[in-house]
């Protein structure tokens, strides 16, 4: 990847890793489904009456829409609001970066190389320390939940890669046209009519921020920038990226809930940075140590 792009996608991931905290903000006055689907009310409307729809076929908008709003958002809300925390939730959403690696190599036969094969191992053994942490910051079902959420997401991630639209932000916003209704669906068949009366007396201006920061910045900018790249550069590529965002997430939650941040969740963001470097440059490195030595021996 060029630079600039590695660069932006830092961006990208620190504001999502911050998104987390903003979504449990949220969710002290909103349902968790309700939350999601308001998200992606705004991101499709009124942007789908002013941009065009997308030259790829309706069952990759509405499956990529599904997906990425019912299967990844809602759930993952759900998870945060079982009372695991916003720092662990973006922890082990990072499951997607292994398993849309070997997606990707099963449906498009990418090639995986050892460096990424041990980058995946050492960020996965970052991911496993969790089960250790025991300060009230971790539930079994938020975790399950979760898990769940970035399976979702690296098969959205695949649905755009096999799509390959040319316009991404007309992807995003189209497709977001397909998440309001199920997710408000599911928010009925969970909480009842409550939860729409609930928002309608309880909504104020900080949750009206938590929602507009995850539509426009994280949802819209966010998603639409990192779509391209998938779109651009192998996704075995791309998707280790998302490994940075535990690491914003974990620093947000501690900013902005005093989350602590023991021995055991240090060790686990090291381990993820640490598999992220050798997943991305380990075949740089390499190579260029087999060419000093070459220089060496020619010398």
């Amino acid at each position: 990847m060029k630079p600039a792009h590695v660069l932006l996608a830092v961006l990208i991931t620190a504001v999502w890793g911050v998104n987390f905290s903003v979504i449990r903000i949220g969710l002290d006055s909103v349902d968790p489904f309700v939350l999601a689907g308001l998200r992606f009310l705004l991101c499709a409307l009124p942007a789908v009456f002013f941009i065009r729809r997308p030259d790829v076929p309706m069952r990759y908008v509405a499956g990529y829409g599904l997906v990425f709003g019912v299967g990844l958002w809602g759930v993952v809300n759900l998870g945060i609001a079982t009372g695991l925390s916003s720092g662990v939730a973006s922890l082990v959403l990072q499951f997607s970066a292994f398993s849309t690696i070997l997606l990707g190599a099963a449906v498009f036969r990418e090639r995986v190389s050892r460096h990424q094969y041990a980058g995946a191992l050492l960020a996965l053994l970052g991911l496993g320390a969790i089960a250790f942490v025991t300060d009230g910051s971790v539930t079994a079902l938020g975790v399950v939940l979760v898990l769940c959420g970035a399976l979702s997401w690296s098969v959205a991630n695949i649905l755009l890669k096999k799509s390959a639209p040319k316009d991404v932000l007309a992807f995003l916003v189209w497709s977001s046209l397909f998440s309001p209704l199920p997710l408000f669906a599911l928010g009925w068949a969970t909480g009842g009519s409550a939860v729409f009366t609930d928002l309608v007396s309880g909504l104020d201006s900080v949750a009206v921020l938590s929602i507009l920061f995850q539509a426009y910045p994280n949802t819209v900018f966010a998603y639409a920038v990192w779509n391209w790249m998938l779109r651009e550069y192998p996704v075995s590529t791309v998707a280790p990226l998302s490994l940075l965002v535990p690491v914003f997430g974990l620093l947000g939650s501690v900013l902005i809930f005093d989350e602590r941040l023991p021995g055991i969740k240090s060790l686990s963001m090291a381990l993820i940075i640490l598999g992220l470097v050798v997943g991305l440059y380990g075949n740089r490195v390499a190579t260029a140590f087999k060419n000093v030595n070459r220089l060496g021996e020619v010398r």
